[in-house]
Protein backbone atom coordinates (compact mmCIF):
# COMPACT_ATOMS: atom_id res chain seq x y z
CA UNK A 1 0.00 0.00 0.00
CA UNK A 2 1.28 3.43 -1.34
CA UNK A 3 1.01 6.46 1.02
CA UNK A 4 -0.27 9.70 -0.86
CA UNK A 5 2.00 12.37 -1.45
CA UNK A 6 1.63 15.47 -0.30
CA UNK A 7 2.57 18.93 -2.34
CA UNK A 8 4.77 20.00 -0.06
CA UNK A 9 7.42 17.29 -0.93
CA UNK A 10 7.25 17.73 -5.07
CA UNK A 11 10.31 17.85 -7.01
CA UNK A 12 10.58 18.74 -10.90
CA UNK A 13 11.70 15.97 -12.78
CA UNK A 14 11.71 15.30 -17.02
CA UNK A 15 8.35 14.16 -18.24
CA UNK A 16 7.47 13.56 -21.80
CA UNK A 17 5.01 11.83 -23.89
CA UNK A 18 6.92 8.46 -24.25
CA UNK A 19 7.10 5.85 -21.39
CA UNK A 20 10.20 6.41 -19.00
CA UNK A 21 11.66 3.72 -19.80
CA UNK A 22 11.87 4.57 -23.71
CA UNK A 23 15.09 5.65 -25.27
CA UNK A 24 15.39 9.33 -24.90
CA UNK A 25 14.49 11.06 -28.81
CA UNK A 26 15.62 14.63 -29.73
CA UNK A 27 12.56 14.97 -32.53
CA UNK A 28 9.96 14.16 -29.05
CA UNK A 29 8.96 17.05 -27.10
CA UNK A 30 9.61 17.17 -23.74
CA UNK A 31 8.60 19.05 -20.49
CA UNK A 32 9.61 19.46 -16.36
CA UNK A 33 6.92 18.32 -14.18
CA UNK A 34 7.23 18.28 -10.26
CA UNK A 35 6.39 15.22 -8.98
CA UNK A 36 8.51 16.05 -5.45
CA UNK A 37 10.07 18.80 -3.89
CA UNK A 38 10.96 20.22 -0.33
CA UNK A 39 9.56 24.02 0.32
CA UNK A 40 12.89 24.77 2.21
CA UNK A 41 14.60 24.45 -0.71
CA UNK A 42 15.43 27.32 -3.40
CA UNK A 43 13.61 27.63 -6.90
CA UNK A 44 16.91 27.17 -8.68
CA UNK A 45 17.86 24.05 -6.49
CA UNK A 46 14.68 22.56 -7.65
CA UNK A 47 15.76 23.47 -11.53
CA UNK A 48 18.87 22.79 -10.77
CA UNK A 49 17.57 19.12 -9.87
CA UNK A 50 14.91 18.80 -12.85
CA UNK A 51 18.08 19.86 -15.39
CA UNK A 52 20.22 17.32 -13.70
CA UNK A 53 17.42 14.73 -13.78
CA UNK A 54 16.61 15.54 -17.54
CA UNK A 55 20.39 15.47 -18.66
CA UNK A 56 20.38 11.63 -17.62
CA UNK A 57 17.67 10.37 -19.63
CA UNK A 58 19.40 11.45 -22.65
CA UNK A 59 21.40 8.82 -22.70
CA UNK A 60 24.19 10.72 -24.16
CA UNK A 61 21.91 12.19 -27.34
CA UNK A 62 22.37 15.69 -28.39
CA UNK A 63 20.09 17.91 -26.29
CA UNK A 64 19.33 21.45 -28.27
CA UNK A 65 16.89 24.38 -27.45
CA UNK A 66 17.70 23.45 -23.29
CA UNK A 67 17.70 27.44 -22.52
CA UNK A 68 13.77 27.74 -24.53
CA UNK A 69 12.78 24.62 -22.52
CA UNK A 70 13.99 25.84 -18.91
CA UNK A 71 12.11 29.44 -19.92
CA UNK A 72 8.75 28.29 -21.50
CA UNK A 73 8.28 25.84 -18.12
CA UNK A 74 9.10 28.37 -15.96
CA UNK A 75 7.22 31.54 -17.64
CA UNK A 76 3.91 29.91 -18.21
CA UNK A 77 3.27 29.31 -14.26
CA UNK A 78 5.04 32.27 -13.38
CA UNK A 79 2.42 34.60 -15.65
CA UNK A 80 -0.66 32.23 -15.25
CA UNK A 81 0.15 32.60 -11.39
CA UNK A 82 0.38 37.14 -11.69
CA UNK A 83 -2.26 37.18 -13.44
CA UNK A 84 -4.13 35.06 -11.07
CA UNK A 85 -2.89 37.58 -8.34
CA UNK A 86 -4.22 40.41 -9.81
CA UNK A 87 -7.32 39.30 -11.70
CA UNK A 88 -6.27 39.95 -14.89
CA UNK A 89 -5.00 43.26 -14.78
CA UNK A 90 -2.13 43.20 -17.61
CA UNK A 91 -0.94 47.09 -15.84
CA UNK A 92 -0.32 45.70 -12.27
CA UNK A 93 1.32 42.10 -13.74
CA UNK A 94 3.49 44.23 -15.68
CA UNK A 95 4.71 46.20 -13.30
CA UNK A 96 5.53 43.06 -10.71
CA UNK A 97 7.11 40.84 -13.65
CA UNK A 98 9.14 43.89 -14.69
CA UNK A 99 7.71 43.81 -18.39
CA UNK A 100 5.88 46.28 -20.05
CA UNK A 101 2.33 45.83 -20.71
CA UNK A 102 3.04 44.96 -24.94
CA UNK A 103 5.23 42.41 -23.97
CA UNK A 104 3.65 40.68 -21.18
CA UNK A 105 0.41 40.92 -23.77
CA UNK A 106 2.40 39.06 -26.52
CA UNK A 107 3.68 36.02 -23.85
CA UNK A 108 0.27 35.39 -22.70
CA UNK A 109 -0.97 34.96 -25.98
CA UNK A 110 1.99 33.18 -26.92
CA UNK A 111 1.42 30.66 -24.27
CA UNK A 112 -2.43 30.62 -24.02
CA UNK A 113 -2.64 32.36 -21.33
CA UNK A 114 -6.22 34.18 -20.67
CA UNK A 115 -6.22 37.28 -18.69
CA UNK A 116 -8.67 36.25 -16.84
CA UNK A 117 -10.98 39.24 -16.57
Amino acid sequence: MSAAVAKEDLVILPMGPRPADAPYSPSQPVTLQVVQANRREPLSKCVEDALGAYLKTTNGHEVSDLHQLVIEEVERPLFATVMRHVDGNLSQAAKMLGLTRSTLRKRLADYGIDRGR
